[in-house]
């Protein structure tokens, strides 16, 4: 059975999907996504700490002068926990994802510093937003979903990524009927957009 409101996965997966229905395009993001999700970390890792985990001595010395609890940190856990709302299983495998990327970002930046780090993480973010924006203009035909609402483009597009991977790959549904639900969705939000593109042009 479905969720509803913020948490119905159908919904959102209905329209992200009716923006990634090419298989190329699909591609494009399930490369560069978690790519720009990671790289965002890393910039954020120079944001002020909320906490420092020396006090409670969480970890090991080496690591708690590397892992800060500050906005990068605070960024994946909102990420990790909507996901893991959305669906417990796919969520569950994003979250850890969320905090591999959190890790992975604080040792990276540690290790670059500042100055060479935001240098980095414009090359890195500029490639990928490229990559995509081709992806939407060369295959998909469509501008991208962040176009129309772009909170729920930037904050769904690393689970729907992630997700798409495990459907297409192992079969994975949340419940039964999950996929025939969406692709009817689908199908009736891309019917739509082209009916009102063709109205426009007549």
């Amino acid at each position: 059975m479905g969720k509803e409101g913020l948490f119905d996965l159908e919904r959102h997966f209905a329209f992200y999907g009716a923006y990634h229905s090419n298989p190329i395009n699909l591609l494009i993001h399930i490369l560069f996504v978690w790519p720009i999700f990671f790289t965002t970390l890393v910039l954020l890792y120079f944001t002020p700490s909320i906490f420092n985990l020396p006090q409670i001595g969480f970890l090991p010395d080496g690591f708690n002068h590397v892992l800060l609890l500050n906005f990068g940190f605070l960024f994946a856990l909102i990420y990790a926990a909507f996901y893991v709302l959305l669906d417990k299983k796919a969520g569950s495998l994003a979250a850890l994802l969320c905090f591999g990327c959190w890790v992975g970002s604080c040792f990276l930046a540690s290790h670059l510093g500042f100055s060479l780090a935001w240098k980095v993480v414009l090359a890195a973010q500029l490639f990928c937003w490229i990559g995509q924006f081709i992806g939407h203009g060369l295959f998909e035909n469509r501008a991208p979903a962040l176009l129309d609402n772009l909170v729920q483009a930037l904050i769904f597009a690393p689970f729907f990524v992630l997700f798409e991977v495990l459907q297409t790959t192992f079969g994975y549904e949340p419940y039964p009927g999950f996929s025939a639900n969406v692709k009817t969705k689908v199908g009736a939000e891309i019917k739509e957009w082209r009916d009102k593109k063709q109205k426009k042009i007549s």
